[in-house]
C-alpha cells in the first residue's frame, strides 16, 4: 500500500486525510527509515509496508474507538499509535510515554518536523508516571507492547473513570483476553467492544475497547517485576 492510498482508505473509515496530513506521514515514513539506521525502530522499513502495516493499521484502530481530549500512548516506541492518531486528530493531546531515551530523541525530532502541537514526551515507565499521573486521561492504548494481563496494569491506573483502554493486538487477541479478564474487572474496566480487521496482506488485526467504570485500587500498578512475575 501507497501513502497516496491511504486518504481512500481514511474515506472508508469516516476519516479525512488532507493533503498536510499525508505529507507529515510522508515526512514520519523517511525519519523511520533514517533513524532505524542508527537506532532499532521497526524491522519494517520499506515505505509502502510502513504505510500498510503501521499506518493503516493505526488508522483501522480509530474505527474501533476515536479518541477525543487527552490520550496517553503507553510503550510509545516508535510513535505507533500515538503519532498516528496526532497527524489524523489534531485537536488531541497526545501523551507519548517510552521508557527509552534513544526512543525519545526519535520522537521529539518527529514532533519537530511534522510541527506538532500538543504533543509530550514522556521517558518514564509507564508504572512510575502513575504515581504522579493518576486517572487523568480520556483514553490509554497501546500496541505491541506486552500481554494483555500485564499491560491493563500499566495502562488502566492512568485512565479516568468513563475513559476508554484501547488495545491493538494480532491473533493471539481473544485468548489474552480470556486471560486478563480478572486483572481488567480489579483494575476497573469492563469489555465494551472487539473489533476485528484484516490489512490488505490478509493477516488479521483484533482491536479491543475496555470502559473504566470504578476507580482503580491504589495498590495498583505494582513494580513492573512483580506484574511480570505475577499477573493479576
Amino acid at each position: 500500500m501507497k501513502i497516496e492510498q491511504l486518504a481512500k482508505e481514511a474515506e472508508k473509515l469516516n476519516l479525512t486525510l488532507t493533503p498536510k496530513m499525508e505529507e507529515q506521514l510522508r515526512t514520519y515514513a523517511r525519519l523511520l527509515k533514517e533513524w532505524n539506521e542508527k537506532i532499532n525502530l521497526t524491522a519494517i522499513t520499506e515505505p509502502d509496508q510502513i504505510a500498510e502495516k503501521h499506518f493503516y493499521d493505526c488508522m483501522l484502530a480509530l474505527s474501533a474507538h476515536m479518541p477525543q481530549g487527552s490520550l496517553c500512548d503507553v510503550g510509545s516506541g516508535a510513535g505507533f499509535p500515538g503519532l498516528v492518531f496526532k497527524i489524523l486528530l489534531p485537536e488531541l493531546h497526545v501523551t507519548l510515554l517510552e521508557p527509552t531515551q534513544k526512543k525519545g530523541l526519535f520522537l521529539q525530532e518527529t514532533v519537530n518536523q511534522l510541527g506538532l502541537q500538543g504533543v509530550d514526551i514522556v521517558c518514564e515507565r509507564a508504572e512510575d508516571y502513575a504515581k504522579t499521573h493518576r486517572e487523568i486521561f480520556d483514553t490509554v492504548t497501546a500496541r505491541a507492547v506486552a500481554s494483555l494481563n500485564v499491560l491493563a496494569e500499566l495502562c488502566i491506573p492512568l485512565l479516568k473513570i468513563d475513559g476508554i483502554f484501547l488495545v491493538m493486538k494480532g491473533s493471539r487477541a481473544l485468548e489474552e483476553s480470556e486471560e486478563a479478564q480478572h486483572a481488567i474487572q480489579v483494575l476497573g474496566c469492563q469489555e465494551k467492544a472487539v473489533h476485528t480487521e484484516h490489512l490488505p496482506d490478509g493477516s488479521g488485526r483484533i482491536n479491543l475497547t475496555y470502559a473504566k467504570v470504578r476507580h482503580t485500587p491504589l495498590e495498583y500498578p505494582r513494580a513492573y517485576g512483580r506484574i511480570k512475575k505475577k499477573p493479576l
